[in-house]
């Protein structure tokens, strides 16, 4: 039991001082803006695919599962209000940031442990490179970048799955499906959300690269690094979440 809290302290020093180095080296320049470009890419365009799918699936079943209920309090004119609220609060940003979490959060840190295994980042050391800089800074950048702008994309599909949900059982114009979405939603329904996942982003690009920096020896270190990412990112992601809603529901 005293192991397990000491090796718990342990990681959350190790991380800690993981988080002051990056931030430490994010301003100072040059920053490498090809790197960043690429990997913004490879992160943020690369990842559009599978969140579009998951965006539109999520506002098709939860306006399909959704009406009963409503239809029997005679409500099924709040379905559009109800759906965009719940989507653009809570079931977008975090949905997608599990997603992200699964598909980058294990390829970031798949790839700097392989990288680590196989003594590249030794060689950038002594050829004069910053490693850190090159291959931290830049990849937590673009999570840090590319998750909110995956979170918008994702809502806007899901709405639009939502309004295809409706028209399964309805048949409601366009127009008046996104004018009940849009009259229903306010500001700190919108600008809160989408803070939060500036956070979630940081949080996976964080934990990937410092599982994968601070790798084991071996392809067992590699499969560990890409494990941990996933599992870490995720359970940041809930925590990170929980703590929005709380400061949140302050000025609410």
């Amino acid at each position: 039991m005293i192991r397990g809290w000491r090796l718990f302290f342990e990681e959350i020093t190790k991380i800690t001082r993981f988080s002051l180095r990056f931030f430490r080296s994010v301003f100072k320049l040059p920053l490498d803006v090809n790197e960043l470009f690429r990997q913004c890419y490879s992160i943020g365009y690369k990842s559009f695919p599978l969140v579009a799918i998951t965006g539109f699936i999520m506002g098709l079943v939860l306006t399909i599962q959704s009406r009963p209920t409503l239809a029997e309090f005679g409500a099924e004119s709040w379905l559009p209000a109800m759906v965009s609220v719940s989507i653009i609060r809570e079931i977008g940003p975090v949905i997608t940031a599990l997603i992200f979490a699964g598909k980058v959060g294990s390829g970031i840190g798949a790839e700097l442990a392989s990288m680590k295994v196989t003594e590249q980042i030794e060689a950038m050391e002594v050829s004069g490179m910053n490693p850190f800089k090159y291959l931290v800074v830049t990849r937590i950048i673009a999570t840090t970048l590319m998750l909110p702008i995956l979170v918008i994309a994702a809502d806007a599909i899901a709405l639009y799955g939502g309004y295809m949900g409706v028209n399964l059982k309805a048949n409601v114009n366009i127009h008046l499906f996104f004018s009940s979405v849009f009259d229903k939603l306010c500001f700190m329904d919108i600008f809160p959300a989408l803070i939060k996942t500036v956070f979630f982003g940081f949080a996976i690009g964080l934990i990937g690269c410092f599982k994968g920096y601070h790798s084991g020896k071996g392809t067992q270190g590699v499969g560990e690094s890409a494990n941990y990412s996933v599992v870490f990112a995720s359970l940041s992601v809930f925590i990170i979440d929980m703590m929005a809603v709380q400061i949140t529901s302050l000025f609410l």
